[in-house]
């Protein structure tokens, strides 16, 4: 393992933290993961063996966890990481094509960063804020109602080094560094800052307050529907977990179920 003294150190120190707020050790991986990627801005080797040591479990055991989340890069991302939402609504509201004129603009693709270093895209299934769609994220923070100017301008924004503010959220923007120490659990004290929901998710909220509608009470008795189907009218399981099902197919695939 290559992680100097000192940086050795503030890891262990870290760790012990993290994994003091869980009950079993294990539990603590996913945000260990984001611990050990503010270190390199992705999760190396020297990442996987550090958190198998720190927990007690296999190397195997930790990439098979970091290879399944899209938060965990492998390979070195951009200071600033944008992602553009090509998800149902952002796409029909112009998520692809924001997609396709920002890639050529950049010349980068999926998950690749600019030779600068400044800047890598990926290319999101869901930012969850379809009520701003499109909308973009930058070290996963929001950027509301794009447009490919918008995202084009946005990304020579950040690459000139130009202050770039998010529509809600944090007054000035973390780096990928510091966004992945923020999601392993160290709080960088910025939470509260900014507009914390906008106009659109509270829309719902104003026309309930407008019309007068509450929610219903629920400290009182009251007619509960019938059920339609109670516990005591389910009949056994026509096979029984764990015991062989007849004929000639091996038990448990598909054609013995059938037959």
């Amino acid at each position: 393992m290559t992680y100097g003294p000192e940086v050795r150190e503030r890891l262990e120190r870290d760790a012990k933290e993290i994994i003091g707020r869980y009950p079993r050790p294990r539990s603590a991986l996913l945000p260990m993961l984001h611990l050990v990627q503010s270190v390199e801005g992705h999760v190396t080797e020297d990442g996987i063996e550090f958190c198998a040591e720190q927990l007690g479990i296999t190397p195997a055991q930790v990439t098979g966890v970091a290879t399944f989340y899209t938060q965990y890069k492998h390979a070195p991302v951009g200071e600033y990481h944008v992602g553009v939402c090509i998800n149902t609504l952002c796409a029909v509201m112009g998520g692809d094509q924001i997609w396709n004129e920002l890639s050529e603009h950049a010349g980068v693709g999926h998950d690749e960063a600019t030779p600068d270093g400044r800047v890598s895209l990926e290319r999101i299934e869901c930012n969850a804020a379809c009520d701003f769609a499109p909308v973009m994220m930058v070290n996963w923070e929001f950027f509301d109602n794009m447009t490919p100017e918008k995202a084009k301008q946005l990304v020579d924004d950040l690459r000139s080094g130009k202050q770039v503010l998010p529509s809600r959220g944090p007054e000035s923007l973390a780096t990928w560094k510091e966004a992945s120490r923020v999601l392993a659990g160290f709080p960088d004290g910025r939470a509260g800052e900014g507009v914390q929901a906008g106009p659109e998710s509270l829309r719902g909220l104003k026309l309930a307050q407008e019309r007068g509608w509450e929610a219903p009470r629920t400290d009182v008795e009251r007619e509960r529907p019938e059920e339609p189907v109670k516990a005591e009218d389910l009949g056994s399981p026509p096979q029984e977990p764990g015991k062989p099902v007849g004929g000639e197919a091996k038990p448990g695939s598909q054609e013995g179920r059938n037959k």
